[in-house]
């Protein structure tokens, strides 16, 4: 997903989740709902990972320096699994510590009409922001299936949002039966069992999150039909007897490094090795526009075998 989708996301998700805060922690403080704090923290937890996101797609975008020679691309992928650490430690925790203490010390309800008209408000606004992450991720994730396209994804700005709004609906629906459930049996330990549950709504999705931006963090491969198309290109080019190996690394969701291990054509003068390394150059980068820089390995076929091999001469 290009930048500004991502950054348009975000920023609808902040604005909601900003008005929602406020309105949940009024309706549990007039009403005494522990369920309906959990949701308040939740939601100034998502938040607060919008202004992170939002800081790493800010960040993301400076340009290379003597420090950094490759970009900033990374500083998504970073700020990314900060957004995963906060839901655990501070959305979780304080979800399941209320939860605990409201069902140790379980105390009557107020009138939950409140927190009836809050939680409707709150699903509506939130559906709203789930179904257009949705419909930006349908559009990102083409042919892919929905697990795939998160495990395979290069931004996690949008699957972190669609975790986020996912998890808050279904927090909510939660939250809901938790507050009919003591209204209807007079019983507030039901209360706290559902800031409990939405405690482990967040944790999960927080494992799920950290889990997913790992691998970018640490660097990961560009999709395999990147890979794929820069390899056709190489083969396609007349001073080239072979491709050896293609390396594309994914330096942030619209940053790709690529190094070729070619064989060349045997007879070929450095003129016309330099012209087609040229060539090579200008084509991968006009096929696959994230591609910002290629290095090009000159290398026997041979050789490169024996040294995947580890059998190749000292």
């Amino acid at each position: 997903m290009a930048s500004g989708s991502s950054r348009t996301v975000l920023l609808a998700a902040l604005a909601g989740n900003t008005v929602i805060a406020v309105t949940k922690f009024v309706a549990s403080a007039i009403s005494g709902s522990s369920a309906m704090f959990a949701e308040g923290v939740h939601s100034v937890v998502d938040t607060g990972n919008q202004i992170l996101m939002l800081l790493g797609l800010r960040r993301s975008r400076r340009p290379a320096d003597e420090h950094h020679p490759f970009g900033h691309g990374k500083e998504v992928y970073f700020w990314s699994f900060v957004v995963a650490v906060s839901i655990f430690a501070v959305g979780a925790g304080v979800s399941i510590y209320e939860g605990i203490h409201h069902i140790r010390h379980p105390e009557a309800l107020g009138n939950p009409t409140i927190n009836y008209v809050v939680l409707l408000i709150a699903l509506v606004a939130e559906g709203v922001a789930w179904r257009y992450a949705w419909r930006e991720f349908q559009h990102a994730r083409g042919d892919l299936g929905a697990l795939e396209a998160v495990r395979k994804g290069k931004d996690p700005t949008l699957f972190v949002v669609l975790f986020e709004d996912s998890a808050a609906m279904l927090g909510l629906l939660v939250a809901l039966a938790g507050i009919t459930a003591s209204v209807v049996t007079g019983d507030p330990v039901y209360d706290g069992v559902a800031s409990l549950a939405i405690g482990g709504i967040l944790a999960a999705v927080a494992l799920w999150l950290a889990f997913e931006t790992k691998s970018l963090l640490i660097g990961e491969t560009a999709h395999e039909d990147v890979r794929r198309r820069i390899a056709e290109l190489a083969r396609e080019q007349a001073g080239v007897e072979a491709v050896n190996e293609v390396i594309a690394l994914q330096m942030g969701p619209s940053h790709v490094i690529v190094t070729l291990s070619l064989d060349f054509r045997d007879g070929l003068s450095a003129q016309q090795v330099k012209a087609t390394t040229a060539a090579l150059n200008r084509a991968v980068k006009e096929a696959q526009p994230d591609v910002r820089r290629v290095f090009i390995e000159m290398e026997a076929a041979e050789t490169h075998e024996a040294q995947a091999r580890g059998t190749a001469p000292g």
